[in-house]
């Protein structure tokens, strides 16, 4: 398969077992789609977290980063479970994990074991969002999940904000157990049956060294020259294993790729600056236009779901436009975003900078996650579609602590 970029078609199929091309879509993004309500559920209550542990506003934000870090890092963790010992092995430990950082968040009276609860809480978001990328299999499928998550992502400031209202803060942040819903559906339709491409051993120093990339950039917002310093040691590491171990936990094949790059920086950045203004975009409406917490909720839930629906159009729609104009499309709005956001006062341009940044990030998930997926060896895809998350999920991490430097000091 050709590795090369170009005005490929974004319908080629992700990888998807015979048996599993069966399950029908609505249980996969029943899977899926939680974890963006539980990732953005945190935006509008920042305050009563800080309040409720005794701590700044900021501090609370990692409550925040550490949930889209571990679901960055497990991401192709668990893709490499997949190969290993089979999708249901992989789904029923993330609905382990799910169920119990649920559990710690629920009754934690600490910050530090709050913050593991949320990261174990990530690691089976993350094994539900990449077991429903796996299944889907064409683009229309993964339009559908992609959007559903758009659209669970819009409803989760609100969400949070009304249960936080009702109930608590720690009821807004376990969100996330609806997920368990579908597991059993989901189940019956996989097998453990280890991809062919599974012998050897798990290539671990490859692991932790990807791990650490990501954590090393993730804090490059808050502690830039310790991070850097981190982040640039791992990468060369990183390379020079890679090097040595080319079939490892990054395959070579995937990072020469041009198509399999350019998706992948693609995503990133228009993830980074979706969960930016996600959570930056409140703070400017109230600031610039003098919109209470809830008005500005229900406002950028409708220009959120606005452009969830928008994505699940164009993902069935990109396969006739090429790679090349479907990602200058997506960066262009992207940009148009970016700029509404920085120059805007009027309260409804800033909901519509907030809709273009859901539609643009959305629809490069559902359409470079299988354009990605297309650019590496079929052994290897989803290896590859794991690393690709794991960028697009990056922004879930970057974007908050670009937020509270720019806009939420």
């Amino acid at each position: 398969m050709s590795t090369t970029s170009g005005p490929t078609s974004t319908h080629t199929p992700a990888p998807a077992s015979t048996a599993s091309r069966s399950v029908p879509v609505l249980w996969l993004a029943l899977l899926a789609t939680p974890v963006a309500a539980a990732s953005n559920a945190a935006v509008l209550i920042l305050g009563d977290m800080s309040r409720s542990l005794g701590i700044t506003k900021a501090t609370a934000s990692w409550l925040v980063t550490a949930f889209a870090l571990a679901l960055a890092v497990a991401t192709p963790l668990i893709a490499a479970l997949l190969r290993r010992r089979g999708t249901r092995t992989a789904l029923w430990a993330g609905a382990a994990f799910v169920a119990v950082g649920t559990a710690v968040v629920a009754i934690s009276p600490w910050l530090p074991l709050t913050l593991l609860g949320r990261a174990a809480q990530a690691a089976g978001g993350a094994g539900m969002m990449a077991i429903a990328i796996n299944l889907a299999g064409t683009a229309r499928r993964m339009g559908v999940i992609s959007a559903g998550s758009g659209i669970l992502g819009a409803v989760g400031p609100l969400l949070g904000e009304r249960l936080t209202s009702a109930v608590s803060w720690r009821a807004a942040l376990s969100i996330l157990i609806v997920t368990l819903l579908a597991v059993p559906a989901v189940s019956r339709y996989t097998t453990n049956a280890p991809s062919a491409a599974a012998e050897g051993r798990f290539d671990t120093r490859g692991a932790v060294l990807l791990a650490l990339l990501s954590s090393g950039l993730v804090l490059l917002p808050s502690n830039p020259l310790p991070a850097l310093a981190v982040a640039a040691a791992t990468a060369g590491l990183l390379a020079a294993h890679i090097r040595r171990r080319p079939d490892g936990y990054v395959p070579q094949a995937a990072l020469r790729s041009r198509l399999f790059r350019n998706s992948v920086l693609t995503a990133l950045a228009l993830s980074v600056l979706y969960f930016t203004l996600l959570f930056g975009i409140p703070q400017l409406i109230t600031d610039r236009a003098g919109w209470s917490t809830g008005s500005v909720a229900v406002g950028q839930m409708i220009a959120m779901i606005a452009g969830s629906v928008l994505t699940l159009a164009f993902a069935a729609a990109s396969a006739r436009l090429g790679q090349i104009k479907v990602r200058a499309l997506l960066l262009t709005v992207g940009a148009l975003a970016a700029a509404a956001a920085v120059f805007a006062h009027n309260a409804v341009v800033l909901f519509v900078a907030i809709g273009l940044a859901v539609f643009s990030a959305t629809s490069a998930n559902a359409t470079q996650s299988i354009a990605a997926a297309s650019a590496v060896p079929a052994p290897q895809r989803p290896t590859g579609i794991g690393l690709f998350q794991l960028a697009y999920l990056m922004g879930g991490a970057l974007g908050p602590a670009l937020a509270t430097i720019l806009v939420l000091r």
